[in-house]
């Protein structure tokens, strides 16, 4: 089977014309594209390129900011608060982190939130830009418009899949954690279902309250909805986290679900530590070292794979990818296609490996 792949670079000229050409300016179309290709490049293909079109719909509609800033809310030094404007959430994310960096220097811990963001994109595109420097992040976001995941013990949406963050520096590569607080994401579920493909698990329950992995079911009428993290058996667990993603992001934030939000957006709350300034960054490197190496000498069962970190294999497909070109999922580029017609741009030519 011939695997298509396509140049970083090539990617990147294309989504940031489009994103011009749909009314950004070059750098903060830039952050954007930089951010999704990122995504696809650690192998995120539901958050990366496939949010194109969506993005550039948006900006079409002025349901994303084509302009702005943020406005500051509260600013305390070590906190501050953000009303994004529905800007583009990769961009206020990576405003707000090369903020919180900076001021780690007087400060060892700074906190902020962002109301009325945009869609941020995937998670696991940020924390490495913090963790290069010594430092970790934590970062989470909700939408308040979306209610798709269904409180532990419930059959009807009330809350978003609630993803979590982090990045924490090692003798080597970082470990990145992102993770759902839910058992699958939305972006997953409408991937599947547009190819046609089941779940790998029975991470949806219908109506009734039997559980499923049929995609089809999150678009009939009464949708089923997502089964929070550790679904019917331990999902008590998931619920409880996903609650507290909702208090450092909607309430932390001052805008939520309360609110009654029309708009598609995200609510973000994000952490920069510095260890330096608790017991010091060599011997956190040296903990989170020896973790990593005791974890990865963790006898697994015969034929099965090894023990690998949160992100060990994002960050191999990353090296992969930069050499051989981006394996783009099937559906992607075909549904770009039509704004580069629109727009007068072409389309990226696959190397074929």
């Amino acid at each position: 089977m011939v695997t298509l792949r396509y140049h970083k670079k090539d990617l990147q000229e294309l989504s940031i014309g489009l994103l011009k050409a749909c009314g950004l300016s070059e750098s903060r179309a830039i952050t954007v594209a930089d951010t999704l290709i990122e995504s696809d490049l650690m192998g995120h293909t539901t958050h990366g390129l496939a949010l194109l079109p969506v993005y550039l719909k948006e900006l079409e509609s002025g349901g994303m900011a084509r302009s702005g800033e943020p406005t500051v809310i509260q600013d305390h030094g070590a906190s501050f608060s953000w009303d994004g404007n529905y800007l583009p959430g990769p961009y206020l994310v990576h405003k707000a982190i090369d903020q919180a960096v900076a001021r780690t220097a007087e400060h060892p811990v700074v906190s902020a939130t962002i109301q009325k963001a945009h869609h941020i994109g995937c998670l696991a595109a940020y924390p490495e830009k913090v963790t290069s420097q010594g430092l970790v992040l934590l970062l989470s976001c909700s939408d308040p418009r979306n209610a798709t995941v269904a409180p532990y013990g419930g059959v009807k949406g009330g809350y978003s899949p609630n993803p979590i963050a982090a990045g924490f520096p090692t003798d080597g590569d970082p470990i990145l954690i992102d993770i759902s607080m839910s058992a699958t994401a939305n972006g997953y579920i409408i991937q599947k279902q547009k190819s046609g493909a089941k779940l790998p698990h029975p991470w949806l329950q219908d109506a009734q309250g039997g559980v499923t992995d049929d995609p089809e079911a999150f678009f009939v009428d009464p949708p089923a909805t997502i089964l929070p993290l550790g679904n019917q058996d331990t999902g008590y667990k998931g619920f409880a986290l996903g609650i507290l993603v909702e208090a450092l992001t909607n309430a932390l934030g001052g805008f939520g679900r309360s609110s009654k939000p029309d708009n598609w957006g995200g609510s973000v709350f994000l952490q920069v530590i510095n260890p330096a300034a608790f017991g010091g960054l060599d011997y956190f490197k040296q903990e989170m070292s020896f973790f990593r190496d005791n974890a990865l000498a963790t006898p697994a069962p015969p034929g099965a794979p090894p023990v690998r970190m949160p992100g060990q294999r994002g960050l191999q497909l990353r090296a992969e990818q930069l050499r051989s070109g981006v394996e783009l999922y099937s559906g992607i580029l075909p549904a770009i296609a039509p704004y580069a017609g629109k727009y007068g741009l072409e389309m990226p030519l696959p190397v074929v490996v």
